[in-house]
């Protein structure tokens, strides 16, 4: 009777997320021009693999991932433990916190585009420095990273945050009774029962980051020097139609996204029935 009661809503979210996946798939195997299709099977994607713009999106977004992602979990981390701790005006600090996640993220990046460019030069004049941040391409990198850590990094504070107030307040105070600092207090009860949250907060901030689009095609457009790989997808759907090619394109990055994803959830089940097993032996 549950089953019955659930198909309706599967097989309409099924509709929904499937449909378009399966949908760009079939048209990758197409050569598209105006209303004229080709069958041309797997061509489009020997073309990505011999594409170089191809592989510069693939480093360009592997290379924002890692840097975007480790940046945003160590923050983010000092954040909600800043978050968690009790004090007048917490309240408020809580807020300026999350201002800026609040912030759409398109906005965001008209910011701290115009804050980077070289005239008026802000972000040049508190350095004291003169980097043409938007011409430089390792240097527009690092502007895309500092812009994406600062809008998203409140959002894993939030999920780490949430996953500190379940931690049982009697383990801290077991640790203290006991001798144990601070800092060991944090490595031995902190990390240990906060890993869920962090596995929940990386998973979908990786994610997120392999698709970013935004800030990139605000920085620099459908420069081949920064573009990721959703720009790039972009760009033969837009600037340049090829629709075969760009739905390739947007299916490659799909797979990397679903594969990351399943890792990361695998990883989180293995802990999850590990933990319970655990749990069930000291019982």
């Amino acid at each position: 009777m549950g089953r019955i009661f659930l198909a309706p809503s599967f097989t309409f979210m099924a509709v929904i997320a499937l449909f378009p996946v399966f949908y760009a798939l079939w048209m990758s195997l197409y050569q598209i021009r105006g209303f004229r299709q080709e069958f041309i099977g797997i061509d489009n994607y020997l073309r990505a693999l011999s594409d170089p713009g191809f592989y510069n999106a693939v480093l360009n977004t592997l290379i924002f991932t890692l840097a975007s992602v480790s940046l945003e979990f160590v923050i983010g981390l000092m954040f909600a433990l800043i978050m968690h701790q009790v004090f007048v005006g917490r309240g408020l600090a809580r807020a300026i916190i999350l201002v800026p996640w609040v912030i759409p993220t398109a906005v965001a990046a008209q910011v701290w585009r115009y804050m980077f460019d070289h005239n008026p030069g802000f972000v040049n004049g508190v350095l004291n420095t003169e980097i043409n941040w938007l011409r430089d391409p390792a240097w527009s990198m690092v502007g895309i990273i500092a812009a994406d850590v600062w809008k998203t990094a409140p959002f894993v504070a939030l999920l780490l945050l949430a996953g500190l107030q379940t931690i049982p307040k009697d383990y801290y105070e077991a640790a203290r009774v006991d001798g144990a600092g601070a800092i060991q207090r944090f490595w031995s009860i902190t990390l240990p029962l906060l890993r869920p949250a962090i596995v929940v907060a990386l998973l979908f901030r990786t994610v997120d980051a392999l698709r970013m689009f935004d800030f990139a095609y605000v920085f620099a457009g459908y420069s081949n020097s920064l573009a990721t790989l959703s720009v790039y997808a972009q760009r033969f759907l837009v600037a340049e139609p090829q629709l075969g090619y760009a739905n390739a394109l947007s299916t490659v990055t799909f797979v990397v996204v679903m594969l990351v994803g399943l890792a990361f959830i695998s990883r989180m089940g293995r802990h999850m029935v590990g933990d319970v097993a655990r749990r069930g032996e000291k019982r």
